[in-house]
């Protein structure tokens, strides 16, 4: 019983992204006028092919439309606890690098990257990882490789947010487009200050997100560790 109520408690705190809510409305319209048509063009023709035919069109378009609400679904969540030098997941999915690089753009020495790939299965809605001020925000265009390869960080299309946290660290978050991926929305704005449990952007279908971290900073997961965005502790600061 307790289960269920947690389960039902999580539920009532889930709500759609706004960026798909003008997709998902136009897309079930368009589904309706499609079976509606086609159900009259099957009809005319053979009425015993139309009842064949009609429902298993009508449950491939649902399913498909089903997959993307899946897919815009945004959990509405808060990080329990003192944010104070952590650095916490901006997006869910899975921890695909942590290693030291050296970060040429912007730093020009070595820093720690941590990087989080998003299958098209994940919520696609990115959280700030710390709080701070936002220094500023650059649009790349680039390529679109899959997300996970090394070279997809510098050499895909890619939004850059550098954020000041309150103890004067840059961190350095990067929305990365991946293979699939051909949208990204970036809501953080130069000189707003930022916290987590905002939202930093979106992402539309399989991508990845970087974060740049001080050489010093602590990490606190693993590789291939699933992440929750807003929730997951990736690594502390100095």
């Amino acid at each position: 019983m307790g289960e269920r109520i947690q389960k039902i408690k999580r539920l009532k705190k889930i709500r759609i992204h706004r960026e798909g809510t003008s997709e998902l409305f136009y897309s079930a319209i368009a589904i309706l006028i499609i079976c509606t048509g086609l159900w009259y063009l099957l009809y005319a023709i053979s009425p015993m092919t139309s009842h064949i035919v009609m429902p298993f069109v009508c449950a491939v378009l649902v399913a498909a439309w089903l997959m993307t609400l899946n897919f815009y679904r945004c959990p509405i969540r808060y990080f329990n606890g003192d944010t104070e030098n952590l650095v916490v997941a901006p997006a869910d999915g899975k921890i695909v690098v942590i290693e030291e690089t050296e970060e040429h753009e912007y730093f020009h020495d070595k820093r720690l990257m941590i990087s989080i790939f998003m299958s098209p299965l994940n919520v696609h809605a990115n959280w700030f990882p710390v709080d701070g001020k936002v220094k500023f925000v650059k649009h790349f265009n680039g390529n679109y490789h899959k997300a996970w390869l090394p070279k997809a960080s510098e050499e895909n299309e890619h939004a850059d947010i550098m954020i000041t946290t309150p103890n004067g660290e840059d961190i350095l978050v990067r929305q990365i487009a991946g293979a699939m991926a051909r949208r990204i929305v970036t809501y953080a704005k130069p000189e707003e200050e930022c916290y987590i449990d905002e939202h930093l952007g979106f992402i539309k279908l399989g991508s990845r997100v970087d974060v740049f971290l001080p050489v010093d900073a602590k990490p606190c997961v693993i590789m291939n560790q699933p992440t929750t965005g807003d929730q997951t502790v990736i690594a502390k600061l100095k």
